[in-house]
């Protein structure tokens, strides 16, 4: 579980987030979501300790985040940022194993190279493992980045914006992905997303955030409500049942 109790982070006196209060359960995929400046990014860079606490306490499998070894929490959760500044002349293989690391320390066992092949082979990067970053699409590049996260094998994987520079294609060949892994293997995937409709259909839970505060968590369903998503966006926004639940019309 990732339980956050009056969490803020104070950046000056007209800009802060918070006091946040929520209980995330384990397993599962739940995603944040709320117009720009809600605090999403924020909310899981404190979660992922990227970005200190000002007040209040994070838990992550009932591990404090601000007071637990680094090597510790490495085992727990896993973040991927938006802007990610690897070496290009990496091969995807070789990024991949960068998620060993808190295991290996860089000395890879046959057991994390069985390891990255999986998820290598569950993204379905086999063909290109040996291709160097610089040479892929977006939406390769970005699989390759969370082939990484996924051999960290954390049971927590926080992703910041997965679709960013994605198409509509490369997006859902993404979210259904990340979809199966959370199935599949068992994850706990947060995720921030600026599409309502693909939170909607790939979610079990959505947190919707407004000016630095959570304004609405639940499920599915129980968020996606014109009433409250016109109060979170300012902009009249329907519902429509679709053939794989409901959709927000703008």
């Amino acid at each position: 579980m990732i339980k956050i109790e009056n969490a803020r982070k104070l950046y000056n006196d007209e800009v802060n987030i918070g006091p946040l209060n929520i209980e995330i359960p384990k397993a599962g995929f739940t995603s944040l979501i709320g117009p720009n400046g809600a605090g999403k990014s924020t909310t899981l860079l404190m979660i992922g300790r990227l970005l200190n606490l000002d007040e209040g306490q994070i838990r992550v499998a009932n591990m404090d985040v601000s007071t637990t070894k680094s090597k510790d929490l490495a085992k727990i959760i896993t973040i991927l940022r938006q802007e990610n500044h690897f070496v290009t002349r990496l091969t995807v293989r070789q990024l991949a194993g960068f998620g060993r690391f808190p295991y290996s320390n860089g000395r890879l066992t046959k057991e994390d190279e069985a390891i990255i092949s999986k998820y290598i082979d569950f993204l379905d990067l086999t063909d290109l493992e040996n291709r160097y970053l610089d040479e892929l699409s977006g939406g390769q590049r970005q699989r390759a980045y969370v082939a990484m996260v996924l051999c960290q094998e954390t049971e927590y994987v926080l992703l910041d914006e997965p679709l960013n520079n994605l198409d509509v294609a490369r997006s859902v060949q993404m979210m259904e992905h990340l979809r199966l892994a959370a199935n599949k293997f068992g994850r706990t995937i947060l995720t921030v997303l600026h599409d309502i409709n693909f939170a909607a259909k790939y979610s079990d839970r959505i947190c919707a955030m407004k000016d630095g505060r959570i304004a609405a968590y639940g499920t599915v369903e129980e968020i996606m409500k014109p009433e409250i998503l016109t109060d979170i966006f300012e902009t009249k926004i329907e519902i429509i049942n679709g053939p794989y639940g409901p959709i927000a019309i703008y």
